[in-house]
């Protein structure tokens, strides 16, 4: 039944995906804001949900706070190596100046100050802490606020005509809904799959867990990738890394001081090392695309880097 069920959660997965991304690109033009903006803040809170819920249930038992922190480090992992690397994979992901000069980078900045605030005498993510990375988040929501304001996007293609508001809302909702479901459906089951292998509550928060909760992303940034919607994929992945770390590790350290536990500074710095990857591929070219074999090396160092988790 389980194997049924994360089947089940796959379908759920896509379909919400499909409607996410016409909803929010929708949107998106209605408004004259950009694809990027949307992408960034939207559609990656959406696609969050799955782990801020994972999450509020986590620090309400103070046995499964390691929950809390290795979900939302396994999924920006994820996001990274495997999701922007496979969207890469379908088609070469291109970056706008404003994401190469703000929204990478504070997707770096995010693991950083995390380690910072984690590498105490305590050795704990604080109520404190939670106060910081939620005012790193209000900064970031004001930037992007201003952004859209400032940048309105301007409609080039005269023959295209703007979804209704309404239909563009339930589409929206809708395909956030069914992201949520399906993840609801999916990792529940993947839990207790991995712990009738005797699997450890670390390694599955750092990889089933993860990548239960990843799975929005994941389906999101793919069906953005196959539109060609490069704007959306990239933006999905990047600004669901600053939600993940700013908002959601906020919140729940807030509610419940997270312990550090045991290699989890090696595990950020896998995360900060996604984000210089992506900085050092846009740069790399005149196209400041992450081309498809870049998107393949994420891939593959991740899946080193799981090698190694497991062997651990």
């Amino acid at each position: 039944m389980d194997y049924l069920l994360i089947f089940i959660g796959f379908v759920i997965l896509i379909l919400g995906a499909h409607y996410l991304v016409d909803g929010s690109s929708g949107l998106a033009k209605r408004f004259n804001v950009s694809n990027l903006v949307i992408g960034l803040t939207v559609v990656a809170f959406g696609t969050s949900t799955p782990e801020l819920v994972v999450n509020l249930v986590a620090v309400n038992n103070p046995n499964t706070t390691d929950i809390a922190l290795t979900n939302i480090i396994g999924s920006n992992s994820i996001n990274v190596f495997i999701i922007l690397g496979f969207a890469a994979l379908v088609y070469p992901i291109k970056s706008q100046l404003s994401s190469r000069r703000f929204d990478i980078p504070m997707s770096l900045l995010a693991p950083l100050i995390l380690i910072l605030l984690a590498w105490k005498m305590d050795n704990t993510v604080s109520r404190a802490d939670g106060l910081i990375l939620m005012i790193f988040f209000i900064w970031f929501m004001y930037i992007m606020i201003r952004k859209s304001i400032n940048h309105p996007e301007k409609l080039i293609d005269s023959d295209f005509k703007p979804i209704k508001i309404w239909l563009a809302l339930i589409m929206v909702f809708g395909g956030l809904g069914a992201l949520v479901g399906g993840a609801d459906l999916i990792v529940p089951s993947a839990v207790r799959i991995a712990e009738s292998w005797g699997v450890s509550q670390a390694v599955i928060g750092l990889t089933i867990i993860a990548l239960g909760t990843s799975l929005p992303e994941l389906a999101t940034s793919a069906v953005a990738a196959f539109k060609k919607n490069s704007d959306i994929a990239l933006g999905n992945v990047i600004g669901s890394n600053i939600f993940n770390i700013f908002f959601i590790l906020g919140i729940s350290s807030f509610i419940r001081p997270l312990p550090a536990y045991k290699g989890m500074i090696i595990d950020l710095l896998m995360v900060a090392l996604g984000s210089i990857l992506v900085l050092i591929f846009v740069y790399s070219n005149k196209s400041h695309q992450i081309k498809r074999w870049q998107g393949g090396l994420l891939m593959l160092i991740y899946f080193a880097y799981l090698f190694w988790i497991i062997s651990k």
